[in-house]
């Protein structure tokens, strides 16, 4: 089956909305794929600027820039001219007919004074210390136009009446005929300050602050190879990057550059096919596994082209996590390199991407292999930790090979709290479980525990079937830890197998009770009616207590198509036709996965290992070699993706494991009876 390419087209459909996935995830332009850090010295060729380019303000430059400018509001003001026209007409109803120059005077100083306007002291004094108006300069508004003027061609109140003395300094008396007169009470604000049209010129105008304050020419050395990048060669290496991602992008032909993405997404495509087909085949015949494994894939895909370029969100994910997604459901054989592909795409779009890549291959292989120890519970912390220290380690050799100038705690940090937040995320795994119908190991933990309610009621109905199934487990498990089979699935799978049997117990020898012959009353082929019927009553069963459809499967394909020899021999023994052999057949299907035929062989190797008489080494040898040839020869394991380099080595396995079963015991000599 390994050989042959699946001819189902669906198993392309999701291939082929994965190549459309990864061309739109593929990167557009070029970037800027250089790391460094104030106080580091730089570790690459000197870099000259291939085009000019601004120096950017920093963002604490900036930041002054705009709190100073909020300081600098410039108020607005609207005059009144209604205020000064008031105040000459009240002057002429002044008692100063005796004073007719003065009243001229006074007359021409007010319509000086009105002509350019006057502000209320509180106004003025109040803000123009530490206040939020600057007053160097106003805009004034008079009638429907308004004009920016410098702070001093107004009047506040206290210097109009200043100057409307120093108008009258010719007139002795002036000061005391003002008074009595009531002449400074004529000087009223007519300019009303309008705050809300001065905050919206305000902030219309604070945007204007320029971001950049300089400009570095084509040609000119940015940085030199080894030179210290210090907080100025720092701002200048910010700027080049901002520039250069901004305006270098791809300058070739489009179609060419989609052409470029397409093949590397097909590339990417055909690995993780090949890597199935060489390592799983018959996940392509379980569309729910198979689907799930690529949502994986492109999971990892989407998140390494989705934070690849943010240098400081990066080194928070725990890409291993995604090696503990499939491990809940995969054989290692296959996730190893699934997940190795799965990091291929960081090399594509994180600015790190070789140094993120190699940490991660590492410390996921590490994980799978200790994931087993820790995978329950509080143990998953431990689990963690070995993940953040293995993370830690590769991250600081690479900056041993740079050159260590400084301990980046805030990267350490990051790798940390990535490494927990796997604990935080890997319970996703019940939520794809159900999504995709599947079963993860650590379910298949629970189904295995006896003192659930259906093995329960399997050990009180039918107790030797439940001896036999534990046997059976033991032999599974023995023959899957042989060949790198999964032992959890075919151990769980060897206690349900044969459920059916309690339905009714009484069928089945080992049930039986001592004086006792179900079939005694039966022919041959109502005897092997009711000897089937266990798999069809395991289904019904399976379907009572809920059990996940891998389970059921083992139900059905533990017996394959063979016969229940003992009641077809008597049936042909007592004259029927040999070619009648419809009644004698389980109806299959016949096993297509290695743990299906492992249960097989394991079943079949436990019945008649019981019948054994010839217990030595040759015999249960001889025995394990014919039950396999048997299958063999009904063509059991036909459609089975099981190897006979498989079968051999689990042949020899389950030989040793027989003879350790049945091994001769110490007869214990009895004590003589002394004479006292």
């Amino acid at each position: 089956m390994g050989d042959k390419l699946p001819k189902d087209y669906k198993v392309y459909v999701p291939l082929t909305i994965l190549f459309v996935l990864l061309v739109l995830l593929m990167p557009r332009s070029t970037s800027f794929n250089y790391k460094y850090s104030k106080g580091a010295p730089w570790m690459y060729q000197t870099l000259v600027a291939e085009f000019d380019f601004p120096i950017l303000k920093t963002g604490a430059e900036l930041l002054q820039e705009r709190n100073s400018a909020q300081k600098s509001v410039i108020p607005y003001y609207k005059k009144d001219s209604r205020i000064g026209i008031k105040a000459v007409q009240d002057l002429n109803s002044k008692n100063l007919d005796n004073y007719k120059s003065f009243r001229r005077s006074v007359a021409s100083s007010l319509n000086s004074i009105y002509q350019r306007g006057v502000v209320a002291d509180e106004d003025y004094f109040a803000n123009s210390q530490d206040g939020e108006y600057d007053w160097q300069q106003v805009y004034l508004q008079v009638e429907k136009r308004a004009e920016r003027l410098p702070s001093e061609e107004i009047y506040s109140r206290s210097s109009a009446i200043l100057e409307l003395q120093a108008s009258l300094s010719a007139f002795p008396y002036a000061d005391s005929l003002c008074t009595v007169s009531g002449i400074y009470d004529l000087i009223v604000p007519d300019l009303k300050l309008d705050e809300q049209m001065s905050h919206t010129i305000h902030s219309e105008t604070v945007p204007e602050i320029s971001p950049t304050k300089g400009l570095v020419s084509a040609g000119q050395i940015i940085v030199s190879n080894g030179e210290i990048v210090t907080s100025e060669v720092e701002q200048l290496l910010n700027s080049y990057k901002a520039e250069y991602d901004a305006s270098v992008g791809y300058r070739g032909n489009r179609l060419i550059q989609w052409l470029g993405n397409a093949l590397l997404a097909f590339a990417l495509v055909v690995v993780i096919f090949f890597t199935i087909q060489l390592t799983s085949p018959v996940i392509f015949t379980q569309f729910n596994k198979y689907t799930y494994l690529l949502l994986v894939f492109f999971l990892s895909s989407l998140t390494a082209s989705w934070l690849g370029p943010a240098t400081f969100s990066i080194y928070l994910v725990p890409f291993p996590l995604f090696a503990y997604y499939l491990l809940a459901f995969f054989r290692k054989r296959l996730i190893l390199p699934v997940y190795i592909i799965s990091l291929v795409p960081l090399l594509l779009f994180a600015r790190s991407g070789m140094e993120l890549f190699v940490m991660h291959l590492v410390a996921g292989i590490v994980s799978i292999y200790v994931f087993k120890f820790f995978n329950r519970g509080w143990l998953q912390f431990i689990n963690a930790l070995i993940v953040f220290v293995v993370l830690a380690v590769v991250w600081f050799s690479f900056r041993c090979v740079e050159g260590l100038s400084g301990v980046d705690y805030w990267t350490i940090l990051r790798l940390f709290l990535g490494s927990l937040i796997s604990v935080a995320f890997y319970p996703l795994i019940y939520l794809f479980e159900r999504i995709f119908n599947l079963v993860s190991s650590s379910r298949l933990v629970e189904l295995s525990d006896t003192n659930n309610k259906a093995l329960r009621e399997l050990a009180e109905k039918a107790p030797g079937t439940f001896q036999h199934s534990l046997q059976v487990a033991n032999f599974a498990g023995a023959a899957a830890r042989s060949i790198g089979a999964d032992e959890v699935l075919v151990r769980t799978a060897a206690l349900y197998h044969d459920i059916g049997k309690s339905v009714n117990p009484l069928c089945f020898v080992e049930n039986e009770q001592q004086g006792e012959d179900y079939h005694k009353s039966l022919d041959a082929k109502e005897s092997a009616k009711a000897i089937i019927r266990h798999v069809t009553d395991g289904l019904a069963l399976a379907e009572k207590y809920k059990l996940p459809r891998v389970l059921r499967e083992f139900i059905t394909t533990h017996h394959g198509t063979t016969r229940t020899a003992y009641f077809y021999n008597t049936y042909v023994n007592n004259g029927g036709d040999p070619e009648d052999v419809a009644d004698f057949m389980y109806p299959g299907p016949r096993p297509t996965t290695r743990e299906q035929v492992i249960l097989m062989i394991s079943d079949a190797l436990e019945a008649a290992s019981r019948t054994l008489k010839d217990k030595t080494p040759n015999g249960i040898s001889e025995l394990v070699d014919r039950i396999l040839l048997g299958k063999f020869q009904e063509q059991q394991f036909n459609d089975s993706d099981i190897t006979i380099k498989e079968l051999t080595i689990m042949s020899e396995t389950l030989k040793e494991y027989i003879q350790q079963v049945y091994h001769a015991r110490v007869v214990y000599p009895k004590a003589r009876k002394t004479k006292k």
